[in-house]
């Protein structure tokens, strides 16, 4: 009840899960820890319920359901990407719940993965927040999140 009271900026980005907020630069695949996906954060997920990180619309879904394409209200990209080389499984182990043009908050729960299916099958489940085309640099500091806690 008292939530409404909070205060977010409205441009507010938030962790999309619980876990261990982390630069990308500790992401281990170099197309992440290098940013050639773009500059954005990571988190290592404590549970399998995937947020939006942002106020927004939902531009994409990926067909094999590992990368969902945000937009923000002010027109920013924004890729949430679930695990590492992941693409490969083909939509098994994730849940897809919104599809294009959805609004979306970070109340909005985007997906259920199955961290122990991804386990089994060799994959991690990091969760990169990526903003491509942007020239941003962002200082993120190692530690525990909870989903929808404002990172940026």
């Amino acid at each position: 009840m008292f939530s409404m009271f909070k205060k977010k900026s409205k441009a507010a980005i938030c962790s999309p899960v619980k876990g261990q907020l982390m630069p990308l630069s500790e992401v281990n695949d170099p197309v992440f820890s290098e940013g050639m996906m773009g500059p954005g954060f990571a988190v290592e997920p404590a549970s399998d319920d995937i947020y939006s990180p942002v106020t927004g619309i939902v531009t994409s879904v990926f067909p094999t359901k590992h990368a969902i394409g945000l937009e923000m209200n002010d027109g920013k990209e924004v890729l949430i990407h679930i695990g590492i080389d992941t693409v490969e499984l083909q939509g098994q182990g994730f849940d897809i719940l919104v599809s294009e043009p959805n609004k979306v908050t970070p109340e909005t729960k985007l997906a259920v993965i199955d961290r122990d299916y991804l386990k089994s099958q060799g994959k991690e489940s990091t969760i990169m927040v990526l903003f491509p085309g942007s020239n941003e640099n962002f200082s993120i500091e190692a530690k525990e999140i909870k989903a929808g806690e404002e990172v940026i």
